[in-house]
């Protein structure tokens, strides 16, 4: 019942910039979270960049002065989430993955997970 379409991955290099979005659609009430996750080979998925409905937003030590996280919402039923990244890394490389949780029009909460865009920072 929601649908979530991400873009702009791809290759960069060391020091360049990549910016990623991440739209979500469907029955969807209120979004209280919209966040950014990446997984590098070998390792666990881990928290980027976190924005909530009630908060400012969250950043990984890592990326912190680097990424930024922003949202835009068109009525509830049409919500994206951006986050630029800057001044990238080789260890940025990782597969992305954008999740969104919230509330339906059904008034059942849902979390959905988008299906993730590769980022390679090399030279």
């Amino acid at each position: 019942q929601v649908q979530l379409v991400e873009s702009g991955g791809g290759l960069v290099q060391p020091g360049g910039s990549l910016r990623l979005s991440c739209t979500a659609s469907g029955s969807i009430l209120g979004i209280n979270a919209m966040g950014w996750y990446r997984q590098a080979p070998g390792k666990e998925r881990e928290l980027v960049a976190i924005t909530r409905s009630d908060g400012s937003p969250n950043y990984a030590d890592s990326v912190k002065g680097r990424f930024t996280i922003s949202t835009i919402s068109r009525d509830n039923t049409k919500n994206t989430v951006y986050l630029q990244m800057n001044s990238l890394k080789p260890e940025d490389t990782a597969v992305y993955y954008c999740r969104v949780a919230g509330k339906l029009r059904s008034l059942r909460t849902f979390e959905s997970w988008g299906q993730g865009t590769p980022v390679t920072v090399s030279s």
